[in-house]
Formats: C-alpha cells, structure tokens, sequence
C-alpha cells in the first residue's frame, strides 16, 4: 500500500492562526480593543499548567490579550462562580476559559452553566451543546471536535455518508465530535468502555477516531484496510508522547492517519482561538462601538 497522507495538524494551525492575526489586526487599525480571554487554572497540575501556557502563548502570537487567573485548589465552588460571574460581566473579555479538571471538591457542572453562552468558548455549556444538536452555527463547537472537523475539510475528507467510528464517550470529544460528525451527514458509532467487541467495531470505520488517552489501543488489526485514523489521545511513556494509536504499524495499512504529536493538538488550540475571535467579532456587530474601542 502506498504511503498515508499525514494529517498535519501543526501547518494547518499555523495557517489558520495567521490568517486569525491578520483579521485581529484589522480590527486594532480600525480603532477597536483587542479580544480578550480569561483563562482560569485552579491548582498546580503540571499537565494543566503546560496547557494554559500553550494556550496563552498561543493568544499572543495572534493578538488575543489573556487575562490570567491563578486560583488557589482549595479553593470552593461558590468563589470560583464569583470569579466567573465577573468575567461575565466585563467588556473587554470575550471568552472564558476554565482549564479541565478541577480539583474534586468543585461541582463541574455548576462551573460549566455559570459561564455566560456567549463567552463560552469551549463550547461546554449546555446552550451551545444544543446549538451543535440543533445544527446552528451562532454557537460555539468544543474546541477539539471543531480541529478535527477543520483537519478533515482541509485534506478534502469528505463525511457524507461514511461510517465513523468514534472511541471515547468523554463529555469534551467523543460526545460533541458524535454530534459534529452526524451534522456533516456521517453514520456516527461511538464506542465506551462498556462496548463488548471494540475490534467489530473499529474495523468497520471508514474514519477511526480514538479520544481515550489509553497508549497504543488502537492496534493494527482493528483497522481496515485505506480507513483514516485520527488520534485524538495523549500520553507519555518512558518519557516520550503517544497517542492511542499504534502509529509505527497502523500507517502501514491507512490512507491517511494524524501524527501523535502534530496532529489533533494543535488544532485544539486553534480551535480555542478560533471560537475567542467569533465571540469578539459576534460582540462588535452587537454591542455600540464605545464598548469594543478603548
């Protein structure tokens, strides 16, 4: 078989995100603010930490100005919704972002519905949730699910009608990525850790998505012959990063697959930028200019 096409997330993003820097910078020549983000970590996780940094370096490069809250983990649900409910009310912030997972002592799903839908940019709260249901495009699709979504038109991969196979019911991908996936007219299976035959199902996939962060899951002989695989997972074994795939002997037998790291990842990122600047650009046709400029 010949050999796969590489699903490169990191030149798409840096595509996507120059493009992003050009329009902010259209906006700020016109004489408008800059689009904010507030990004709140709570806790000291090292994995969190590394991905804010990302995320926030991100910000910069394409104009976005962050806006940083550092909270301490002991910290009580009800302080953290007073945190949110003052973003909510400022101006300048056109997307708050709470970094996942929170420390088990905060109720998730009370952080979730106390973000205003408007700044919603992960795409969590439950009136976007139903946007992606309803197929409506003023909300705001989870961050990754958009990347891959935006992975696959860029390479000219096209759903209608293709049986996608999704693993991982995980409430930010598996189950927004099923949504997407059943809008762009695919035939949606999504598998869980209860499914009793993952292989019947997997070899069943035109498009193979894995979100478990379980390494090396995905083995060679639960793929079919030219499917295309994408690798939504990320761990570190032996001090290296994997996916949930089994890179090294499934692009053998694929027609394209997503690289671990290079591929999903970046695109995450983008998407976050991406849905940032939809919030800004929403807020400046609705709100009178005296609020946008400074």
């Amino acid at each position: 078989m010949s050999e796969p096409i590489i699903l490169d997330g990191k030149a798409l993003s840096q595509k996507l995100r120059e493009e992003l820097r050009k329009e902010v910078e259209s906006y700020v020549s016109a004489g408008y603010r800059k689009p904010g983000l507030a990004v709140v970590l709570v806790g000291d996780d090292p994995a969190s930490q590394v991905y804010v940094k990302n995320k926030i370096n991100a910000c910069e490069k394409v104009g976005i100005e962050s806006f940083f809250y550092k909270l301490d983990k002991s910290i009580l649900t009800e302080e953290l919704l007073d945190v949110i409910a003052e973003l909510n009310s400022r101006d300048e912030i056109d997307g708050i972002l709470i970094q996942l997972p929170l420390p088990s002592q905060i109720d998730q799903g009370e952080v979730i519905l106390a973000i205003h839908p408007d700044k919603d940019v992960d795409g969590f709260h439950p009136e976007n949730m139903g946007k992606l249901v309803a197929r409506m495009e003023d909300g705001f699709i989870p961050c990754t699910p958009l990347g891959i979504d935006l992975l696959l038109k860029h390479y000219d991969i096209e759903l209608k009608g293709k049986d996608v196979v999704i693993v991982g019911a995980g409430f930010i991908v598996g189950r927004p990525l099923s949504l997407l996936m059943l809008w762009r007219d695919a035939t949606v299976t999504v598998c869980h850790i209860h499914t009793r035959d993952l292989k019947k199902h997997t070899l069943g996939a035109d498009i193979l998505v894995s979100a478990t962060g379980v390494p090396g899951l995905i083995k060679e002989d639960m793929v079919r012959d030219g499917a295309i695989v994408i690798d939504v997972g990320i761990s570190k074994v032996d001090g290296k990063i994997v996916g949930d795939v089994d890179f090294n002997k499934v692009k053998g037998k694929v027609s394209a697959i997503t690289p671990v790291p290079g591929g999903v990842g970046p695109m995450t990122v983008t998407g976050l930028l991406m849905n940032t600047v939809k919030s800004y650009r929403k807020r400046i046709r609705t709100h009178s200019t005296s609020t946008m400029k400074p």
